[in-house]
């Protein structure tokens, strides 16, 4: 599908003289690339300059290379994991994330809570103790956070009063239940206990918050879930290695004799099958807006012929050594020599600003030809 697209793209700058038939192919070809990523419309830029959190960039570093191309497709849990800022900007422990760009049928797998941790105060409280209790409440009643039943509590552990840095906590029950009934958002309650249990006012830790903190370590909701968006069946693991394929030669290939008068396109037919560049700008489509990294990548493409005898250098199935021989041989009209077509397809991945100005991180499968063959 995506070689349909680009083609598509393709023809609208070339081929057709009137201007309303470039722009309804450029269009049509935008729509159905639209699809491949799993969108109806592209999610609008930012209205002013917006840094992604480093996490998100991180991640996106870790799991991909530059050029978005997944490193290992084992890293990732689920395909998208999605980040939220903090609605409530208040000085209290108090947190609100609103989540309504997940998609219905989204399978949430982990959600976390990412606080970063200021340098505690000077007070006599780091005197007596290195560690203080941090404890992470579901709000169920908005007007009685502190009250047992106005609360749940979904994580707790000792947090150090020594370092600052970021303090992630899981808190999937409550997201589940945030999804499936939006209306039962009431957001989180962080408190910060002595080691006996008792409160401590003021408390040695704190917690940046969103209001008079830099925006990178502003409290944050991480969502790791699953679309339901999967490839074919082509292999995908491994590392993948997107080197130009040096041009194979098959076996015993007759050298053809060639006139002047032979096309270029004879020529390339005549090539053996091997994988040629075939780049996506994501600026020239015009989404550079919106998508983070990467600013495009190269998807490759297969061209060639898969002349008889195949060689092992060709990659052929055993449908296609079949096929090749019955061609050859005249065996049975109709048959056709294989086709020059991918048999190793990457994933890329996509750091972007979804219509909340979240940013997502999505994995999508079959995107890159890793190598080619003939089938």
């Amino acid at each position: 599908m995506l070689g349909t697209v680009l083609l598509l793209l393709a023809l609208a700058k070339t081929a057709c003289p009137s201007p309303a038939s470039v722009a309804s192919r450029r269009a049509e070809a935008l729509k159905k690339l639209l699809e491949v990523f799993g969108m109806e419309d592209p999610p609008a830029p930012p209205t002013h300059f917006k840094q992604p959190p480093q996490y998100m960039v991180d991640l996106f570093n870790t799991v991909a290379n530059a050029d978005g191309v997944t490193k290992n497709p084992d890293i990732l849990e689920g395909n998208t994991v999605r980040s939220f800022l903090d609605k409530t900007h208040s000085e209290e422990m108090r947190f609100l994330f609103v989540l309504s760009s997940v998609a219905k049928n989204e399978k949430i797998l982990t959600a976390e809570l990412h606080l970063f941790r200021l340098w505690p105060r000077v007070t006599d409280g780091p005197k007596r103790h290195h560690f203080c209790q941090v404890s992470v409440y579901q709000v169920l009643e908005k007007d009685k956070p502190d009250t047992p039943e106005g609360k749940k509590l979904l994580a707790a552990r000792l947090v150090s009063l020594q370092t600052s840095g970021w303090e992630v906590f899981a808190i999937t029950p409550a997201v589940r239940d945030w999804t499936e009934d939006e209306s039962s958002n009431q957001g989180l309650l962080v408190t910060v206990q002595g080691l006996g249990g008792s409160l401590l006012d003021p408390p040695p830790l704190q917690f940046a918050s969103g209001r008079g903190h830099h925006e990178s370590k502003k409290p944050m909701l991480v969502l790791f879930t699953d679309d339901g968006r999967r490839g074919a069946s082509l292999p995908t693991a491994g590392f993948p290695d997107l080197k130009p394929q040096a041009p194979d030669l098959p076996a015993k290939m007759p050298v053809p004799k060639l006139g002047r008068s032979r096309s270029t396109r004879s020529l390339d037919r005549l090539k053996p099958c091997q994988r040629h560049p075939l780049s996506v700008d994501f600026e020239e489509i015009g989404w550079s807006g919106w998508i983070i990294s990467p600013r495009g990548y190269n998807a490759f493409h297969c061209k060639g012929s898969c002349p008889f005898p195949l060689g092992e250098n060709m990659r052929p199935t055993n449908h296609a050594t079949v096929q090749s021989i019955i061609n050859a041989l005249k065996l049975s009209e109709g048959v056709s020599s294989p086709c020059c077509v991918p048999d190793k397809l990457y994933s890329i991945n996509l750091l972007y600003f979804d219509d909340d100005e979240n940013v997502v991180l999505k994995q999508y499968d079959d995107m890159v030809a890793g190598s080619c063959g003939c089938h």
